[in-house]
């Protein structure tokens, strides 16, 4: 029997945003400033099999982002309904925040601790054990190449792509059953994207945990998700397996995809992300 670990039915969110400063006359500075209504995500619904790796790919400001923060009950959705293995984001948060974790580009962490000082008090925020937490963490920190020697280094003092590392250790040593990767790689060296990807890979074998990513490495997608959508101005545009999409877009690669269903230049993306 098939389980579905995510049901999102007809998601919609939207946010008052201010008007840029930058966009003004000087003159017009001192007015009060004007807001406007943006729909970040329109009426989205899709489903994920339990043990499956789903991809949601799309251009900065597409809205792959605060799809993954409503999942993670981070949000409140305007409208619309979100089912994490049958329980509803927004009456079970608890239990939600129980079976899930979740990585973004931007983890907060205590930069003043360790490595290891943070992953302890994750996992004592989950009950784990302390010394087989301090056993897990140690291995997946392998696993990822993250070198002993800096285990005990303030975060402070490890470069973006160690900290997403450790932002990564920190997600995966709970054993979540769905595991939110919001653009988990970003920052970090070819090597270690290989390592990080392979370990996924691992975890939903071994576990069979199910994986939501968001990401703008297409070679990345293409190797992880089972199922892979694309999001444009907050709707999804496009929903197949890495095969299918190229096959209905007659494109060579998911880039070409990217390009044919957002009408966006992946190349310029990327240069954004790196500003």
């Amino acid at each position: 029997m098939t389980i579905t670990a995510l049901h999102v039915v007809d998601a919609y969110k939207t946010f008052f945003e201010d008007d840029d400063e930058q966009q003004r006359p000087w003159w017009r500075v001192w007015e009060k400033k004007a807001r406007r209504l943006v729909t970040a995500v329109d009426h989205v619904s899709f489903s994920v099999k339990r043990g499956d790796i789903y991809g949601i790919l799309g251009p900065n400001g597409s809205g792959k982002s605060t799809l993954i923060r409503l999942i993670s009950t981070l949000l409140i959705p305007d409208s619309g309904k979100i089912l994490v293995f049958g329980q509803d984001v927004q009456k079970d948060v608890l239990a939600v925040r129980q079976v899930m974790n979740r990585v973004s580009v931007d983890a907060a962490f205590f930069k003043k601790l360790s490595a290891l000082e943070n992953l302890n008090y994750a996992a004592r925020l989950y009950g784990m054990d302390p010394v087989q937490a301090r056993k897990r963490a140690g291995e997946i920190m392998v696993r990822m190449g993250l070198e002993a020697k800096k285990w005990g280094s303030p975060l402070e003092n490890l470069s973006r792509g160690q900290q997403q590392k450790v932002a990564i250790a920190r997600a995966l040593m709970t054993s979540p059953r769905l595991i939110l990767l919001d653009e988990p790689t970003t920052g970090l060296d070819p090597q270690s994207k290989r390592d990080v990807q392979d370990f996924i890979l691992e975890v939903q074998s071994a576990q069979g945990a199910t994986v939501i990513l968001t990401s703008h490495d297409m070679a990345e997608s293409e190797r992880l998700c089972q199922q892979i959508a694309f999001i444009k101005d907050g709707k999804f545009v496009a929903e197949g397996t890495p095969t299918q999409l190229k096959t209905r877009y007659a494109a060579k690669d998911l880039e070409d995809v990217f390009f044919k269903v957002t009408g966006k230049n992946l190349k310029s993306d990327l240069e954004e992300v790196a500003e």
